[in-house]
């Protein structure tokens, strides 16, 4: 298992910094999620030979391992440049996981195409089909670049992309038909995944390779009002990532599923609801994790 923490909450630190306080709170591998001098959203990520040397040296001094790296590019855009763009910096990420000798990629299926989109959009361009249609020819070109170099790609569905439940996601998986594309599970999206938890961590059985750790509620109990914003009839669709405990997860029931699955891939910390106390929680999240492991892996 690797026990992973995702420092967005850290991200102040520089990169050599950064590393530094992973290993200080007792992780063994950094998930390293986008940020402006590293990977960054959309655009091409900002690394040079002296930055990739000084990054390397600070994991190895530290024995701190690069579990993943989380590219985020415009892959299922129907317009033609951003999606050309989007390949150009996909290409471009996969020569720096070689030299950064990453063994796995977390990504999204690509923003865009809500089903939940305005009904005031007409123009077709945000459909989730052509969303679909876009991502699949972007796989047709980079599938053959990660099979080559031996990178997996683990992909999540997510709110408000053009696929957002959990079933749909490991048909489009199993559909690629890769051994280098696999599935996340993102504990704190576990109420959009669809209604029963359960059944959706079973669905990437044989396929899952990385889990996001974080607490939620769940958004469809009770009323529209279960959320306070107002004006109450704003369409806003919210999630939050919090320290075990302080959502609605069972969590006893989801790391019996992990053991019971055979889990034994990516585990990553990303809890980002409490910025003014990231390193209590980071420790936290770390020990109880540990614990269920040590409950449910017998």
């Amino acid at each position: 298992m690797k026990h992973t923490l995702d420092p967005h909450m850290i991200r102040h630190l520089s990169l050599e910094d950064t590393v530094r306080k992973v290993a200080e709170l007792g992780y063994d591998y950094v998930e390293m999620s986008p940020r402006p001098d590293f990977f960054s959203w959309w655009t091409r990520p900002k690394l040079y030979p002296e930055k990739i040397q000084s990054f390397k040296k600070a994991l190895q001094e530290n024995n701190v391992g690069l579990a993943t790296i989380q590219p985020m590019y415009r892959w299922a855009s129907p317009y033609q440049d951003e999606w050309d763009m989007a390949i150009k910096n996909w290409k471009r990420a996969i020569e720096l996981a070689v030299e950064l000798e990453c063994p796995m990629f977390v990504s999204e299926f690509g923003r865009g195409g809500s089903p939940n989109r305005s009904l005031n959009d007409t123009s077709g361009l945000h459909r989730p089909e052509v969303c679909e249609g876009q991502f699949f020819r972007a796989m047709d070109i980079l599938v053959p670049l990660l099979e080559k170099e031996g990178i997996k790609l683990s992909l999540e569905a997510h709110p408000e992309d053009w696929v957002e439940e959990i079933h749909p996601a490991i048909d489009i998986i199993k559909t690629i038909n890769s051994p280098m594309v696999r599935a996340s599970f993102i504990a704190p999206h576990t109420f959009f995944y669809g209604p029963n938890m359960e059944a959706n961590l079973r669905a990437t059985a044989g396929l899952l390779e990385h889990v996001r750790l974080a607490d939620t509620y769940d958004h469809n109990k009770s009323s529209e009002l279960r959320y306070i914003v107002n004006p109450p009839e704003s369409k806003v669709r919210v999630h939050q990532h919090l320290d075990f405990g302080q959502g609605e997860i069972d969590w006893d029931l989801f790391f019996a599923i992990l053991a019971e699955m055979k889990f034994d891939g990516v585990l990553s910390n990303c809890v980002f609801a409490w910025e003014d106390r990231a390193e209590d929680s980071a420790r936290f999240m770390l020990a109880q994790t540990k614990q269920y492991l040590a409950k449910h892996y017998k």
